[in-house]
C-alpha cells in the first residue's frame, strides 16, 4: 500500500499530466509499455499532482499472483491509508467478506458513499492472477463519479478496457507516448550532471537510447559513476556504454529468442508475416509479439502490425548475422526479397536481392522504385549500394541514374552529379529528361554556392508542362523561387512557392519539403524572424517525424529554424535544435544552413562567455569551406572572427584578419559572377567596418559600413540593413554627429521584424547605447536590444517562469497568436486545423480570464508565461 519513492530528477511533461485537457476528465488513464518506460514514475508525478489538489490517493502495487480475495482487501485498506480513513472497509478487512465480485461491489459501493475526490493507483496491474484482473476490469466499469483510476501494466496485460476506450471513458499511454523527447532528455542529463553538461552528448544520447527512459537513465548512471568530475568527449556515447546499453536491453534473453531476434535482424522494419518467412517457423508471429510485450527490444510501431527494432541492438545483432556462414546470410537475404517482393515493397526487396547476390533483379527492382523513393524521401533507402552495381547494368536504367544524380546533386558529391547528368543525356536525348536534369543541375550549383549558375540555368531551362509532368512542374516553380531569391526577391521567391503548390496534392513529398524551406529561407533572409519561425517549424516537425531527426533534410530545416529562434532571443531553443547534428550539416548542407547553424552557434557560445567554444566553432567552418571548395564559408567564417574580436577592441587581430579575406578573395579561380561577388564583398565590407570600430576608428567605419549596407539593401536582406544603420549610428555619434533618427530608424525597423538580438550582438557600444535611448512612443514599443554580456561573463538566466498552466501545444499557439497570426496561419504553422487552433484558443481565454486575443497575450505576459516585448 506504500508508494514507491518519486525520482529524485523527475522530468515534468506538460501533456502528461494528469490536469492535460487529454487526459484532465477521463476516468481511467491506462499506462501500458514495457519495461523501463517510467510507467510507475508516471503514477507516482500523478499522485502527487492528486495530492497537491488536496484529493485522496489510494496506492496499491501489485505482487505476483495476487488473487482476488488479497486484492479486494488490497484496494480496501488502500483506501484508509491514502484517504485517511480508518474505519473505511471494516466489513472487507475485519468481518466476513463476501466472495468474488461481491466484494468489489462492497468497495466500490463504500467510495461512492464516501463522496471524496478519490484516485486510485494500481501499480503492475499484469502480476494479477487472472480472476483477480477480471475483478480488476468489473471495477473500471463501474466507477463512481468520484473515483478514477489510473493503472500502469505491461504491454501483454489484458484488462479488456476495449469499449471503454472506444466510448472516451479510457485513454490508453502507450510507449511513443512515454518515450523521451529531445527536450526532456536534454533536461535530465542537464540536471544529473550539471557544469558537465554537453548538448551535442546529450543530443547523441537521445538519439542512441531513442528515448527510452531507462536507458538513458542507465547512460547517465554509467557516466556519473565514471566521471565524478569532469566528462570528456563521447563519455556518454562511447563503446562501453554502447555494450552495457545493448546487455541491458537483451537482458537475459533464451538462445532460441537470441537466435531468433538475430536472424530477424536483417530487415528495418518487421512484421509476423516476414518474420515467419525468414525464420520459417509458423511459431514466429506470436514469438514475436511476446518478444516485443516483454523487452524494450521493439521501440517503435508503425502502422498495422508493423514493428521496429532498437537500432543499437540492431546492430549489435547484425554483427551476429556477419558470423553465420555465407550461404546462410545469402538464404536469409533471398527469403526476406521475395516477401517484400510479394507485399510490393519494392525498394526494400531489391536491397535484400542485391545482398543475396541476385545482382540483376536488384537493379531491376531499384530501378522501378528507387527514383519515387528519392522523391519522396529525399533518398532511396540504402542507395549507396546501388553504386556497387556493375556499370553496365546502371547505364542501362536512366530512371535509376536519375534517382543517383538527385542524391549527389543536393550533397557534397554535386560534381559527381553534374557528370552523371551530361553522360545520361548522351546516352538518351529527351526533351522531359532534358528539363529534369537542368533542375538536376540547378540543385548541384546551390549546394556548389554558385548563385549565378543557378539563375543561369533557370533562365535557360524551360518550364515543365504541367499536364506533362505536375512534379517537373512543382520542381521548376521551386528553382524558379529560389533563382528569386539568390536574385534578391525574397517576395518574388514566396510568390513562386505558392503558385508550385498547386501541384501539392498530385507532387512527391520531398519536393513540397523543399518548397517550404525556401520560403521559411527568404522569410530569413529578409529579416522576417517571426514568420520565418512559424512556417519551419511546422516543416521541421512533420520532416522529423518522416525521416528521422538526424536526417539531412530535417538538418537543413533545424539550421535555418535556429537562426530564425536565435535572433528572436531564444538561445536554449537556438542550441537544441542543433544539438548532434552539425556532423550532418557540415557533410549534407547546403551552403546558407551550413553558415546559419555554425554562425548561430558561435554567437550562442560567445553571449554564454564561451569565446574558446565560438573560435573553435568558427574553425570548423573555415575547414568545411576548405574541404568542400566553398570559399564564401572560409569569407563568412573570417567576418565572424573579425566580429567577435571587434566586441573586445582588438584591433591589430581585427585587421590581420582583414587581411586573410582579401588575399582569399584574390586567389585566382574565385567565382566572378556578380551574386557571389555581391554577397561576399558584402561581408568583407561588414568586416572592413568592424575593424575600424575595433580600432575606434569611427571615421574610417563609415565607408566599409555604407558598402555593406548598399549590398544588403540590393539584396534586400533585412538584418544585415538593420546591424549596418545601427553601426553607422554608432560610428556617427562617436565622430561628433547628430545620429538620432538614424538610431530610431534602427530601432522601429528591428521592432517591426522581431529582431531582439541584432543590437546586442552587432556591438557592446551599441546595446549601451539603446539602453540610454529616450524612446519615443513607437521606440516604447519595440523589444528592447538583448545585450550580449562581455566576453568571459557568463548570460544571466532568464527570468521567465515555467508555463506549468499550460499545456506545450498552447503555449505554442500562444506565441504564435503573439505574433498576431490568424487562427487559419496559426493551423498551417503547427500543420493542425483551424479548429484545433480555436479549441485551444477556449482553453487559454479560460485559463487566463481574458475576453480577446489582445487580452490573452497581456496576460500570459503578466504572468511570466512567455516574455514580454
Amino acid at each position: 500500500m506504500t508508494p514507491p519513492r518519486a525520482p529524485g530528477h523527475l522530468v515534468p511533461r506538460a501533456d502528461l499530466q494528469s490536469g492535460h485537457p487529454r487526459l484532465r476528465d477521463v476516468p481511467v488513464l491506462l499506462v501500458q509499455a514495457p519495461g523501463g518506460f517510467g510507467k510507475t514514475s508516471l503514477l507516482a508525478q500523478w499522485r502527487r499532482e492528486q495530492l497537491a489538489l488536496g484529493g485522496a490517493v489510494a496506492w496499491v502495487s501489485a505482487a505476483p499472483g495476487d488473487d482476488l480475495a488479497t486484492f479486494v482487501q488490497a484496494l480496501a485498506l488502500a483506501v484508509r491509508v491514502g484517504a485517511h480513513r480508518p474505519a473505511f472497509g471494516h466489513v472487507l478487512l475485519e468481518g466476513r467478506p463476501p466472495a468474488g465480485l461481491e466484494g468489489v461491489t462492497l468497495w466500490l459501493a463504500e467510495v461512492a458513499q464516501g463522496a471524496i475526490p478519490l484516485l486510485l493507483c494500481v501499480d503492475e496491474a499484469d502480476r494479477l492472477a487472472e480472476p483477480a484482473r477480471d475483478a480488476l476490469a468489473y471495477l473500471l466499469h463501474n466507477l463512481p463519479p468520484n473515483l478514477r483510476c489510473a493503472i500502469a501494466a505491461r504491454s501483454d496485460a489484458r484488462l479488456d478496457v476495449k469499449d471503454l476506450v472506444a466510448s472516451g471513458q479510457c485513454v490508453v499511454l502507450g510507449a511513443p507516448q512515454l518515450r523521451f523527447g529531445l527536450e526532456q532528455t536534454l533536461q535530465l542529463v542537464r540536471a544529473r550532471l550539471g557544469a558537465a553538461f554537453d548538448g551535442d552528448e546529450a543530443a547523441r544520447l537521445h538519439d542512441m537510447t531513442e528515448g527510452w527512459p531507462l536507458g538513458v537513465q542507465l547512460a547517465l548512471g554509467l557516466a556519473q559513476g565514471r566521471l565524478p568530475a569532469a566528462l570528456p568527449h563521447r563519455a556518454l556515447t562511447g563503446a562501453q556504454l554502447r555494450t552495457r546499453f545493448v546487455t541491458a536491453l537483451l537482458g537475459k534473453l533464451e538462445p532460441q529468442d537470441l537466435d531468433f531476434l538475430t536472424r530477424i535482424s536483417i530487415v528495418e522494419t518487421l512484421h509476423p508475416g516476414l518474420c515467419t518467412a525468414l525464420v520459417e517457423d509458423a511459431g514466429a508471429p506470436a514469438r514475436l509479439e511476446r518478444l516485443a510485450a516483454e523487452t524494450p527490444v521493439f521501440v517503435a510501431a508503425e502502422q498495422g502490425a508493423w514493428l521496429r527494432m532498437h537500432s543499437l541492438v540492431r546492430d549489435a545483432l547484425r554483427q551476429r548475422v556477419e558470423s553465420l556462414p555465407q550461404a546462410q546470410r545469402e538464404a536469409l537475404h533471398a527469403r526476406a526479397s521475395r516477401w517484400l517482393l510479394d507485399e510490393g515493397l519494392l525498394a526494400a526487396a531489391a536491397l535484400h536481392a542485391f545482398c543475396a547476390g541476385q545482382h540483376e533483379l536488384a537493379a531491376t527492382l531499384a530501378e522501378r522504385s528507387l527514383y519515387d523513393a528519392t522523391m519522396e524521401q529525399g533518398r532511396g533507402a540504402g542507395l549507396e549500394w546501388v553504386w556497387r552495381l556493375p556499370r553496365e547494368e546502371l547505364d542501362r536504367r536512366p530512371r535509376l541514374q536519375l534517382a543517383l544524380a538527385w542524391t549527389l546533386a543536393l550533397s557534397d558529391r554535386h560534381a559527381e552529379a553534374s557528370a552523371r547528368v551530361h553522360q545520361l543525356l548522351q546516352r538518351h536525348p529527351d526533351a522531359a529528361l532534358r528539363r529534369e536534369c537542368d533542375m538536376i543541375l540547378v540543385g548541384a550549383a546551390l549546394c556548389a554556392d554558385e548563385p549565378d549558375r543557378v539563375v543561369a540555368l533557370l533562365a535557360d531551362g524551360a518550364e515543365a508542362p504541367e499536364a506533362e509532368s505536375p512534379r517537373l512542374a512543382q520542381i521548376a516553380a521551386n528553382g524558379a523561387a529560389l533563382g528569386a531569391l539568390l536574385q534578391g526577391q525574397p517576395a518574388l521567391a514566396r510568390l513562386r512557392h505558392q503558385q508550385g503548390e498547386r501541384f501539392a496534392a498530385v507532387s512527391a513529398q520531398h519536393v513540397q519539403r523543399w518548397g517550404h524551406l525556401i520560403a521559411g529561407w527568404s522569410y530569413l533572409w529578409e529579416g522576417q524572424v517571426q514568420p520565418a519561425a512559424a512556417l519551419l517549424q511546422g516543416a521541421l516537425a512533420a520532416t522529423e517525424e518522416d525521416l528521422g531527426r538526424r536526417s539531412p533534410f530535417a538538418t537543413l530545416l533545424a539550421a535555418l529554424l535556429a537562426a530564425a529562434v536565435w535572433e528572436q532571443d531564444q538561445p536554449a531553443q537556438a542550441e537544441a535544435l542543433l544539438a548532434n547534428r552539425l556532423d550532418v550539416l557540415e557533410e549534407t548542407g547546403i551552403p546558407e544552413c551550413v553558415l546559419c547553424g555554425f554562425r548561430t552557434l558561435a554567437r550562442a557560445a560567445c553571449a554564454a562567455g564561451a569565446e574558446h567554444r565560438a573560435l573553435d566553432l568558427l574553425g570548423a567552418l573555415e575547414a568545411v569551406g576548405t574541404d568542400r571548395t566553398l570559399p564564401r564559408l572560409r569569407v563568412a567564417s573570417l567576418a565572424e572572427q573579425v566580429w567577435l574580436h571587434a566586441r573586445s577592441g582588438r584591433a591589430d587581430t581585427c585587421r590581420a584578419l582583414c587581411a586573410r579575406i582579401g588575399a582569399l578573395l584574390a586567389e585566382p579561380g574565385m567565382p566572378d559572377g556578380p551574386l557571389w561577388q555581391r554577397g561576399t564583398r558584402m561581408l568583407q565590407s561588414l568586416a572592413e567596418g568592424y575593424a575600424a570600430l575595433a580600432a575606434q576608428d569611427w571615421r574610417g567605419a563609415l565607408q566599409p559600413l555604407e558598402r555593406a549596407d548598399e549590398a544588403a539593401r540590393a539584396l534586400q536582406q533585412g538584418r544585415v540593413h538593420i546591424e549596418v544603420l545601427g553601426l553607422r549610428a554608432l560610428a556617427l555619434e562617436r565622430s561628433g554627429h547628430q545620429a538620432e533618427a538614424l538610431l530610431r530608424e534602427a530601432l522601429d525597423l528591428a521592432a517591426a521584424l522581431g529582431l531582439r538580438r541584432v543590437f546586442g550582438d552587432a556591438h557592446p557600444q551599441l546595446a549601451q547605447r539603446f539602453a540610454r535611448f529616450d524612446a519615443s512612443p513607437s521606440a516604447a514599443a519595440a523589444p528592447a536590444p538583448s545585450a550580449s554580456p562581455p566576453v568571459g561573463q557568463a548570460r544571466p538566466a532568464s527570468k521567465t517562469a515555467p508555463a506549468s498552466g499550460l499545456t506545450a501545444k498552447e503555449r505554442e499557439v500562444l506565441q504564435l497568436a503573439a505574433g498576431n497570426l490568424t487562427n487559419k496561419e496559426i493551423g498551417l504553422a503547427m500543420q493542425v486545423g483551424e479548429e484545433t487552433i480555436k479549441w485551444h484558443m477556449k482553453n487559454l481565454f479560460a485559463k487566463l480570464d481574458a475576453g480577446t486575443r489582445k487580452q490573452v497575450v497581456q496576460r500570459a505576459r503578466l504572468l511570466g508565461l512567455m516574455q514580454a516585448d
